[in-house]
């Protein structure tokens, strides 16, 4: 005797339908901007990964309907396109935030306070990785290596850097995201909204004034090695951002960071976290005593300044 699949339980579903079009006067403007990019390419299906991004502007994500466009764009099938779509983690699948807050986990930044950065900013906005809180201001993910190891630890929000934070000035961070407040990165352009930010991935020009000139290049400690190696700079020295100076300053001087060393309103150079509880840091999680001129603390290359 045989059962069927509804007896047994089991739903076998519905097929999906096609995914809805855009309004025509969302298309008309999307197509026209999709052309621009198109025309980049010889081949026009190299154009996928900036139509993804071109649409992630207009809604905040890649939906289905985005999906369907790009396809229909470039002369693909859906699966080819959600195969790209799937596959890259800057594509958002679901709505999301207005700031994407990254926190950076790989190994340097996770030993030097990014896991205790996670985890408190997980209590303190009261969402998981990759959820968004109520107000639909901030996603927190954590995010593997962004090459600023020697500013560890970095947050990013919407690609821009964040660096040397703590738990105490990473809350102080999205506590400003939520409450429309001013925050400047530490390196970069000025943050703009994440549809901003996939706009300008998709290829088109920054049109804020002094943004372009903004982004400047590599910060100071990226470039000592580079600066050493042509015979640019003077007798080497390490520089310990967090626990109060250089090591040839005299014992009990405070070092005052210059603002052309901690360009960002959310800098943390004096505090450093703890990631692991068994062996914590010099310093508490949101702040502390400093560490003295021997601590080993968040040790970062500053050489021939």
């Amino acid at each position: 005797m045989t059962t069927s699949s509804s007896e047994r339980g089991v739903s076998l579903g519905m097929p999906e339908l096609p995914a809805p079009d855009y309004p025509d006067d969302v298309r008309t403007r999307l197509e026209a901007d999709a052309r621009e990019i198109v025309a980049r390419y010889p081949d026009s299906r190299s154009a996928l990964l900036p139509l993804l991004h071109l649409v992630q502007s207009e809604e905040g994500h890649v939906t289905r309907t985005g999906m369907r466009f790009c396809a229909e764009v470039l002369g693909l099938t859906t699966a080819e396109v959600t195969a790209v779509a799937t596959f890259y983690t800057m594509y958002r699948r679901r709505p999301s935030g207005d700031y994407q807050v990254g926190v950076c986990t790989n190994t340097l930044c996770a030993v030097m306070g990014g896991d205790a950065i996670f985890e408190s900013l997980q209590e303190h906005l009261g969402v998981g990785n990759g959820g968004t809180t109520d107000d639909g201001k901030v996603t927190l993910e954590h995010i593997e290596c962004n090459a600023a190891c020697d500013y560890a630890p970095v947050v990013m929000v919407n690609w821009e850097f964040f660096d040397n934070q703590t738990p105490a000035s990473a809350k102080r961070l999205v506590d400003d995201l939520r409450a429309g407040r001013p925050v400047s990165p530490t390196r970069g352009a000025p943050l703009c909204t994440f549809k901003e930010t996939a706009r300008i991935l998709a290829g088109f020009p920054d049109e804020r004034e002094g943004a372009t000139e903004a982004g400047g290049s590599a910060g100071p400690a990226s470039l000592a090695g580079l600066r050493l190696a042509r015979g640019e700079a003077g007798p080497a020295r390490v520089v310990h951002p967090r626990d109060g100076g250089p090591h040839d300053e005299p014992h009990g001087t405070v070092h005052r960071p210059s603002p052309a060393e901690h360009l960002s309103s959310h800098d943390a150079p004096q505090d450093t976290s703890a990631s692991d509880p068994a062996h914590p840091s010099p310093t508490t999680r949101d702040g502390g005593t400093p560490p003295g001129p021997s601590g080993a603390a968040g040790t970062t290359a500053e050489e021939g300044e």
